[in-house]
């Protein structure tokens, strides 16, 4: 049995009370699922602004009446402070992923990423102190910035690319300082561009992998940041479920109070990515074509290169990958071509 097979024993075992903020949006309902399905009592936040209302109903479906009872939605916002506090009331653990993602966006408007990063950030970790909470949190790749070490490992950043960058760095400083200054037990986990089932393909700042899948089955074009050589270490969603619960809940004091990188350690570019998503696409609709991809510019922010160093994870936390980014991409296709499908 791994760890975290033994840390859903447990939690099956024993049923806590989970916050999980940003509870509508991707991350977020990937948790929410696999909690409830685990047993668990969930109280998740959201206010809609990137979250989606009907990720909650398939999540609803798919688990059934029974356990979707276990759960309790408040349609709020991190940076009202009450909000924050109801949602955290009685709870063991807050799973903290309400945010402004994308870098693009922060460049835009970086004063209303500020507010939601930030400021929503710091009413989340005073209302989980206040009920004394453990406290995991998302965190960010972006925080590496301008470092060219590759991999990444956790103790050596450099300087921040976009204001995006900033609020997340800040966020493990406040983080730290909480645990320092009242005692908190904080885990920040640093996402590598996570990717798989409930994530939008929709709107200006979709990520990468459900546009381009988006775009393939619907005979549209796919767009190319650069000349397709910039490479990622891409994590399916699974991975950073295994995470978060494994954060949540170890027993190992010398755990806590850290920041993890939550990747694969592997580095894939955009044109394998492309490739290896025209595979997967094929298995599902041999007849479907591909029109060649288009280049744009390189986009403002954007690092050339990215590769965690897992290590540090491994050995305090006991994490694992489940899913490389093969077998990700395998179950992610199909989401996005049977369930999104059905579901819309």
């Amino acid at each position: 049995m791994t760890i975290y097979e033994e840390a859903q024993a447990r939690i099956r075992d024993r049923p806590r009370i989970w916050s999980v903020t940003g509870v509508a949006g991707f991350i977020g309902c990937n948790l929410l699922k696999t909690l409830l399905e685990s047993g668990q009592q969930v109280i998740g936040l959201d206010n809609f602004e990137t979250g989606n209302r009907d990720n909650l109903k398939q999540i609803e479906a798919a688990v059934g009446s029974d356990l979707w009872a276990r759960f309790k939605f408040i349609e709020g916002d991190i940076c009202n402070l009450e909000d924050c506090r109801e949602s955290v009331a009685g709870v063991d653990y807050v799973l903290h992923h309400a945010a402004l993602g994308s870098i693009p966006r922060s460049v835009e408007n970086p004063i209303r990423s500020s507010q939601a990063n930030i400021d929503g950030s710091l009413n989340m970790l005073v209302a989980s102190r206040d009920v004394g909470a453990r406290f995991v949190y998302a965190a960010s790749s972006s925080t590496y910035g301008d470092s060219a070490r590759l991999p990444k490992v956790e103790d050596e950043i450099g300087r921040p690319l976009s204001p995006y960058a900033v609020t997340k760095y800040v966020n493990e400083l406040y983080a730290d300082v909480f645990a320092r200054t009242y005692g908190m037990k904080t885990v920040g986990l640093r996402y590598f561009n996570v990717f798989g089932p409930y994530q939008s393909p929709d709107g200006a700042y979709a990520a990468v992998i459900p546009r381009w899948v988006d775009a393939m089955i619907s005979g549209g074009t796919v767009t190319i940041n650069g000349d397709g050589e910039t490479s990622r270490d891409f994590c399916y969603v699974a991975n950073v479920v295994q995470a978060n619960i494994l954060a949540a809940t170890t027993k190992n004091k010398d755990a806590l109070n850290q920041v993890y990188n939550i990747a694969v350690g592997e580095r894939t570019s955009l044109n394998d990515l492309i490739r290896l998503i025209q595979a997967e696409l094929l298995m599902i609709r041999p007849n479907i074509a591909f029109p060649p991809p288009v280049h744009k510019d390189f986009r403002v922010g954007d690092v050339r290169h990215s590769l965690a160093d897992i290590g540090k994870v491994q050995a305090l936390l006991g994490y694992e990958p489940s899913h490389t980014v093969a077998r990700g991409m395998k179950e992610a296709v199909g989401w996005y071509v049977n369930g999104r499908r059905s579901a819309s």
